[in-house]
């Protein structure tokens, strides 16, 4: 019997493998678009910016809907709700497909990240209230292939789908899960009786809306408006900031908020939340990165690209049962630890590319990235609501889950914003060197003119300079030294999340330890 008091209507992990599998349809959808704007926005004849918005507007919803899918799953019933969501969520993905309109488009991407909004923070409350505390640890190891796995694997699958058959196919491939996991949920899961808000916090939905609203439109949009030179984003930069602390401040002073934010007093939860969004920014960042480098710099196809990333997704699949057995003999936080460490020791061993990199290299890199996630998620998630009294697992899974989620799409909008920035930066520094005083540069020109001139007068006579293959070399190690930037940053934000770990609380009381993951 689950700690919230309720008899699991069926085989508890067939329960958990049903609502992860919706779960795992939403998070891929936050990746799986990434790939096919290029076709997007060629389809419907607008330009690369215009089509981000397809992006931005799912992420904008989702970031909205996580905080309040809590008071939904009260209101409407947990499962009642969820089965909404799933079904609105396929609904979405079929009218999304069919658009005729970039506006049409980003309409019922708006609508589907509404409604996919409330399948992740619903999935892992299901399964606070199915399994005990002791069975949690192996729970939410399933969980992390919906959350780590489904975005690795979204721009491969993405990638081969526009490049074989149709954009408009990543989004009717959601139909038949949707179907599948409707009827699952409807037949396995169990709803759970909780008391119901007398009505919508109003204040709260129209703050937190504001807030994280313009708050996820500024990051996204703020490198191709030039930041706050910009009066675009310096007023959606005023109003983010309005939003958020006037919804704290409201959160705190109603009676009845839409979302109980003091369940982050809890200091397990409330330290799991932060790492969470060291890992999740991470995790976004990266699995952009790495697929943009390839088919920017080196002119890899979408599926290849995408190809990428599947050997880190099997990794992960492969740690996660080990990082679980070792859960249950170490500390969590240690395995926590252990697993920022790796990822911060990956970055660094990506920061060593190259402009001649190849294929099975940026394989293994991303391997190694994505091999301490295994480490990170299912402890970290298990930690987060040990101590989490059942009354509030709806509050503490929509606050645990809006901290990923808006991590991990801010991750995204700044990660790409530093590419072109130190790209920029590497090139202006670079350029400096272009000059008959700089014995390197004076010794290439010399090669390659006397490389020119061996091929013969043809080659020597050709419109392709001297000078302009320099500057094309220079122009390529200058985007390669602006990626290895990125990889550094990582690293360093991994570095600095470890000694975070050691504030969980590694007594059973606390839940940080052993004996209660």
């Amino acid at each position: 019997m689950s700690e919230a008091g309720a008899k699991p209507a069926a085989n508890p992990w067939l329960i958990a493998l049903v609502v992860t599998l919706a779960a795992f349809m939403e998070v891929l959808d936050t990746t799986i678009v990434n790939v096919a704007l290029p076709h997007i926005a060629g389809t419907m004849s607008a330009s690369s910016d215009d089509a981000t918005w397809t992006l931005t507007s799912y992420l904008v919803a989702n970031g909205i809907v996580l905080t309040i899918s809590g008071w939904l799953g009260r209101k409407l019933g947990r499962k009642r709700y969820f089965l909404i969501c799933i079904a609105m969520f396929s609904v979405c993905s079929l009218m999304c497909g069919l658009s005729q309109s970039l506006a049409q488009l980003i309409m019922f991407r708006l609508a589907q990240g509404f409604f996919g909004g409330g399948l992740q923070p619903n999935q892992q409350a299901i399964i606070l209230d199915t399994f005990p505390p002791e069975q949690r640890g192996r729970a939410f190891a399933i969980t992390a292939v919906a959350t780590i796995v489904a975005p690795v694997l979204g721009p491969s699958l993405g990638g081969w789908i526009t490049d074989n058959y149709s954009w408009r196919w990543i989004f009717f491939i959601n139909i038949p899960v949707g179907a599948l996991t409707f009827f699952g949920v409807m037949s396995l899961v169990k709803d759970i009786k909780e008391k119901k808000p007398k009505s919508i916090d109003g204040i709260g939905l129209a703050l937190i809306a504001l807030g994280l609203g313009c708050l996820q439109v500024m990051v996204d949009r703020g490198q191709d408006e030039d930041w706050f030179a910009s009066n675009f984003i310096r007023i959606f930069a005023a109003l983010a900031v309005v939003g958020i602390l006037g919804a704290i401040a409201w959160l705190l002073y109603a009676k009845d908020p839409i979302v109980n934010i003091r369940v982050l007093k809890n200091r397990n939860l409330a330290v799991s939340s932060i790492l969470m969004v060291c890992m999740a920014s991470i995790l976004y960042a990266s699995a952009v990165v790495l697929p943009q480098l390839a088919q920017q710099v080196l002119g890899y196809t979408a599926t290849l690209a995408g190809l990428i990333l599947s050997p880190g997704a099997i990794l992960i699949c492969l740690l996660i049962p080990v990082a679980n057995k070792w859960q249950s003999v170490t500390p969590t936080k240690y395995v926590i630890c252990f697993g920022f460490f790796c990822i911060g020791m990956a970055m660094v061993y990506s920061h060593g590319l190259t402009p001649d990199v190849d294929f099975v290299t940026l394989s293994l890199m991303r391997a190694a990235q994505a091999g301490g996630l295994a480490f990170i998620f299912a402890p970290l998630t298990t930690v987060a609501f040990a101590t989490i009294n059942p009354k509030d697992n709806g509050d503490a899974t929509a606050l645990f889950t809006m901290f990923r989620n808006v991590a991990g799409s801010i991750g995204i909008s700044i990660s790409t914003a530093m590419i072109s920035q130190r790209t920029q930066v590497r090139w202006a520094h670079l350029q400096t060197h272009l000059t008959p005083l700089d014995p390197g540069y004076s010794s290439l020109l010399g090669q390659i003119k006397g490389a020119l001139a061996a091929q013969g007068p043809a080659a020597a006579g050709s419109s392709t300079s001297p000078t302009g293959l320099i500057y094309q070399t220079l122009r390529q190690q200058g985007s390669i030294l602006g990626y290895m930037d990125i990889f550094a940053f990582c690293a360093i934000f991994a570095f600095i999340a470890m000694p975070v770990t050691l504030l969980l609380r590694s007594d059973k009381k606390g839940g940080g330890g052993h004996e209660a993951a």
